[in-house]
C-alpha cells in the first residue's frame, strides 16, 4: 500500500516535470496551472493503470498448480471510465493440487480448495475447502474437520466455470 502512494507521487511529479519542460520549451507561453494540471493527470494515469493490470499482476503471482476459472468485472459510479471498460475486481483460483476424486455410491465427488481473490485496499484472499457432487452438480463446504457445512449447500448450473472444469 505505501510503496503504491510513493508510486503515485512520483507519477505526478514525472508528469508534472513533462509540464514544466514543455512550458519551458515554449517560452513561458503556457500558463502556470498547466503544471499541477499534469500532476493530477499523471496520478490518476497511474491510478487507473494499477486498476486495470492488477488481475495480470496478480496471476502471475499464483503457483503451477493454480487455474483460474472465474472472473468478475464491474463498473463504479466513482470510476467513470469503468462504464467504458469494466474493471476486474474479484477472480476464483482452484488450487489442481488439491482436487481429489472419488467415487461415492456411484457418483463422482470432487474435493478441491477454492481461493477467492478480491481486490480492495489490502488484497483479500478467501480459502474454502469443497466438496462437489458431479452429478447432482451440488457443491458444499467443508470445515475445519472436513466436515460438509449443509448451511453452505448450493447447486450450480451446468454452465458454471468451476462445475466444467472440474467435472469434465
Amino acid at each position: 500500500m505505501i510503496w503504491n502512494l510513493v508510486a503515485t507521487v512520483f507519477a505526478g511529479l514525472g508528469a508534472a516535470g513533462i509540464a514544466l519542460i514543455l512550458r519551458l520549451l515554449s517560452g513561458k507561453k503556457l500558463p502556470k496551472w498547466i503544471i499541477p494540471v499534469f500532476a493530477g493527470l499523471g496520478m490518476l494515469a497511474y491510478q487507473i493503470y494499477t486498476e486495470y493490470t492488477w488481475y495480470e499482476f496478480k496471476r502471475s503471482q499464483l503457483p503451477a498448480g493454480a487455474e483460474v476459472v472465474a472472473t468478475e468485472t464491474d463498473s463504479m459510479i466513482w470510476r467513470p471510465w469503468t462504464y467504458l471498460k469494466p474493471m476486474t475486481v474479484a477472480f476464483t483460483v482452484v488450487d489442481t493440487g488439491s482436487v481429489s476424486d472419488q467415487m461415492v455410491e456411484g457418483d463422482r465427488v470432487v474435493e478441491f480448495v477454492r481461493y477467492r481473490f478480491e481486490k480492495a485496499y489490502v488484497d483479500q484472499v478467501q480459502p474454502h475447502r469443497q466438496l462437489l457432487n458431479c452429478a447432482s452438480r451440488e457443491m458444499v463446504e467443508l470445515n475445519e474437520e472436513a466436515q460438509p457445512q449443509l448451511n453452505s449447500l448450493q447447486t450450480l448450473s451446468k454452465v458454471d466455470a468451476l462445475y466444467q472444469h472440474l467435472c469434465r
